[in-house]
């Protein structure tokens, strides 16, 4: 139905005879001569009707916004002063011969070059609001970054091989997607929260590198980086260490960023281990590009007559950190009282400070309303390791290392966002050395920090059992900007090794035969050594487009309560499906007890 896309078209089509087809972007009557704006995925071109032809002017009169066209012409150049520059196809337009309606349109609820439109709208009209280039942009990069990923996986020999999306719950750290067996009454299915026990099947299968880019779907809540199904980078490799996944997955995101968008990342990427991660940047995905540290001062607190600090100084589970802020000391009260609010969103329960208005002076030149609790030691030795200058403002977190953690963590991005304390470009950097175990809050039992699959270090295996808090894993996660985009392990290869974990979590013999005694039996036949990673690829598109939110780089999202505005979707379904199903609804207790 047509010759070429709109957005092709420029000075070498040139009296050419084209015929285009897409959607009327904008009209324009000007005096006689009707302008159209002609649009479709590839850009925009301006076609010309002048009433030299009466019958297809009469038809360029009736068009509006959003009606589909098929257009013929010839290609001219536009006239002198006119020429847009910012538009591809702005030094030629298309003098209008044939102009046929394909499909009128009703005026959209949303307006194509509109910028503030509510997501709710946008999502209920989902096929509208892809129209608009913003979101032609995210799709296109979006195929664009699959494509390469593809290419360089297939270069390396890696098979892409699917895995079942039909398949039994496991304990993978979230709740399951469950679908119900019609032929199998009262048992269940579970959708995937990741294709983790296939592709170590598959590397026993001698299948040696696989690759999926896989659906994945999670029943846990939702937030901007989030959705109930999403879409990941599957791998894994057999007879290698981390050494060699890491290596290769380096260079396969250093080639995609210079493919796509011409960027040129560190070559090798940075390495951290997770204590010092955590030490430093309060999280195990540090954002490199914010230049402020947090500093561990909870010694100095030890004697001190505070009981904030006093306490979590004496705890082995507590920390104390400073975060000293360059240029802080014009921070207002009020302003102070709102980060104040922002590290409570993490459990923080304050934010304590002090002003450096002249380090000379000591105490004299500090101004905070904790100084008095301070002996005069702990004050040096706090401006010394925070290497606080004239005009800065040091701020505390004093709590259980995690709370400690998290809030400064936060706040520190959040300071470096809005201090300028940000460097621009990526900033890609590998956090190693995961701890194996961490303990759960609720029962104090061990948990696996990634997942019970994750090989313990060689030299830890032994004493697993005796001391689990200091075991590290084979575990590796790629961090980008503060994202993390991509983690992965070496797998445990042995049946022994597996049991003892299971064994350290909980996991008795009947529970792990019950649950993965498929796995375990597979591990007995000759597993090799074998590892991998999985990326998560709508947050890795989300951050190469710039997007705020993994739902604008996503074709038909979820809302933040998991429904399709497009669809209606999760919806009710007939009394005739659920009794071939043998399942019967009830209704919720607060709703039944209202009836009652």
């Amino acid at each position: 139905m047509r010759s070429h896309y709109c957005g092709h078209l420029n000075l070498e089509h040139l009296d050419q005879e084209v015929t285009l087809c897409g959607w009327v972007h904008r009209r324009r009557d000007h005096g006689g001569v009707i302008f159209i704006d002609l649009r479709d995925r590839e850009g925009l071109v301006q076609i010309v009707y002048d009433p030299d032809l009466p019958d297809v002017f009469a038809t360029a009169e009736q068009v509006r916004n959003e009606y589909v066209l098929q257009i013929t012409g010839r290609v001219r150049h536009r006239p002198e002063g006119t020429v847009n520059a910012d538009l591809p196809t702005g030094a030629i337009e298309i003098l209008g011969l044939q102009l046929e309606v394909l499909n009128a349109a009703e005026t959209p609820p949303i307006q194509i070059e509109e910028d503030d439109i509510s997501e709710d709208l946008r999502l209920k009209y989902r096929y509208i609001d892809l129209r608009r280039s913003e979101m032609q942009h995210n799709m296109k990069l979006r195929s664009q970054v699959t494509r390469e990923l593809r290419r360089y996986l297939d270069d390396q020999n890696f098979m892409d091989i699917e895995t079942p999306m039909l398949t039994r719950a496991t304990p993978e750290g979230a709740r399951d997607y469950l679908v119900p067996s019609r032929t199998h009454v009262g048992k269940f299915f579970a959708l995937p929260q990741s294709p983790q026990l296939f592709k170590q099947l598959l590397m026993m299968s001698g299948m040696d590198r696989y690759y999926q880019i896989v659906r994945c779907f999670r029943d846990e809540d939702l937030r901007a980086d989030r959705q109930p199904e999403f879409t990941q980078l599957d791998v894994e490799m057999s007879f290698i260490n981390e050494e060699d996944i890491m290596g290769t997955m380096e260079n396969m995101i250093r080639q995609l960023f210079k493919d796509v968008l011409d960027v040129e990342l560190p070559n090798p990427f940075p390495r951290m281990s997770y204590a010092e991660s955590m030490l430093r940047y309060g999280s195990d995905r540090p954002d490199l590009r914010v230049e402020l540290e947090l500093h561990d001062v909870g010694d100095l607190m030890t004697g001190v007559d505070f009981k904030v600090f006093s306490g979590p100084a004496n705890d082995p589970n507590g920390r104390i950190a400073a975060l000293c802020v360059p240029g802080g000391c014009k921070l207002t009260r009020k302003q102070i009282d709102g980060y104040t609010k922002f590290v409570s969103i993490y459990g923080a329960k304050g934010l304590a400070y002090i002003k450096v208005n002249d380090v000379q002076q000591g105490r004299e030149g500090l101004q905070s309303p904790i100084l008095k609790f301070l002996p005069d030691e702990a004050i040096e030795g706090i401006l010394q390791r925070s290497s606080a200058q004239n005009g800065d403002l040091i701020f505390f977190g004093a709590d259980k290392a995690t709370i400690v953690n998290e809030a400064l963590g936060a706040l520190r991005v959040k300071l470096g966002e809005e201090f300028g304390l940000m460097k621009e470009g990526w900033q890609p950097v590998w956090v190693v050395d995961f701890p194996m175990f961490e303990r759960d809050p609720s029962n104090s039992r061990w948990m696996a920090l990634h997942h019970p699959f994750t090989a313990p270090r060689e030299a830890d295996i032994d004493s697993m059992h005796s001391q689990a808090g200091e075991c590290l894993s084979r575990a590796y996660d790629m961090v980008l900007n503060g994202s993390e985009i991509g983690g992965g392990s070496i797998r445990i290869h042995r049946s022994e090794v597996q049991q003892q974990v299971f064994s350290l979590l909980g996991i008795d013999d009947q529970e792990a035969e019950d649950k993965f005694g498929f796995l375990l039996r597979a591990l007995r036949y000759g597993c090799p050594p074998h590892g991998g990673i999985a990326f998560g690829l709508d947050r890795l598109v989300m951050l190469m487009a710039g997007a705020d939110s993994i739902r604008d780089v996503m074709a038909f999202p979820k809302t933040q309560t998991a429904n399709c505005l497009l669809t209606n979707a999760p919806s009710d379904v007939s009394a005739e499906q659920l009794r071939e199903l043998s399942i019967r609804v009830r209704k919720p207790q607060a709703e039944q007890a209202a009836e009652d």
